[in-house]
């Protein structure tokens, strides 16, 4: 067995940093609506938001970059640990939302919320590494393990503060910024703690529906960035709708 050195595609590398900072933004835009909300409404900000930061910011980042890796065979994807790996992101990001928007564990509701959702974004990126499906096993250095899950934690408390502390447009587009550069700092540090390690036995070449690695990370990027703007507009009219309301 052999063991390899990863390189990476630029181009995948920074369309997965531009994603990363269009779902903080957008998870930004709707988190400042989860502690006003009334109990009608706060369901839909909460998973929202959640869908917002887990599924666009965190996973889809993950995916993309996971593809930016140049290998000397094809990766795949298990579908149904991929899939589970993007439901723990959106779910525990979700409940750390609500936790710290909320402040439903009173003075400790911030740290316990971005608790939840780092431990659950560590969860997401380890159960995305294990769905690949390659001709190599991965093993880890734990302790850079723990370092890339201590950064997924602080960066989850910073996200939950920042989400509910800020208020401009530009603050907060500023902020979306600074969470892209941890969410890629938790991934890339828990991909430094991995090492690959080629076999001989080969998986079967499949095709994932006809698409190369860069259609496929483009057909990801243009998904979440439609269902980012679709979860901005619907909040959009939400927001006219209750004020429109309130105004009669």
């Amino acid at each position: 067995m052999e063991s390899m050195s990863s390189s990476y595609n630029l181009f995948l590398v920074s369309l997965s940093f531009i994603i990363s900072v269009l779902g903080s933004f957008t998870a930004l835009q709707l988190a400042i609506r989860i502690p006003v909300a009334d109990k009608k409404a706060i369901g839909f900000w909460v998973l929202s938001a959640g869908i917002a930061l887990g599924g666009g910011a965190i996973w889809s980042m993950h995916f993309i970059a996971m593809l930016a890796m140049n290998m000397p065979f094809t990766i795949q994807f298990d579908l149904g640990l991929t899939f589970l790996s993007a439901v723990v992101a959106i779910v525990f990001v979700s409940l750390g939302l609500v936790i710290a928007g909320r402040d439903l564990l009173g003075e400790t509701s911030l740290v316990l919320g971005g608790l939840i959702a780092g431990l659950g974004v560590s969860s997401m990126h380890y159960m995305g590494m294990s769905a690949m499906r390659m001709p190599a096993t991965i093993s880890y250095d734990y302790t850079w393990v723990i370092v890339s899950v201590g950064i997924g934690v602080v960066a989850s408390i910073v996200a939950l503060w920042l989400a509910f502390n800020l208020r401009g447009p530009m603050q907060r587009f500023g902020s979306a910024i600074i969470m892209g550069v941890a969410v890629c700092g938790m991934h890339y540090t828990g991909m430094y703690a991995a090492t690959m390690t080629m076999t001989k036995t080969a998986i079967p070449e499949v095709s994932v529906s006809g698409l190369s690695t860069l259609g496929l990370a483009g057909a990801v990027s243009i998904v979440t960035a439609i269902l980012l703007l679709s979860i901005l507009y619907l909040s959009h009219l939400k927001t006219n709708r209750k004020r429109s309301i309130s105004a009669h």
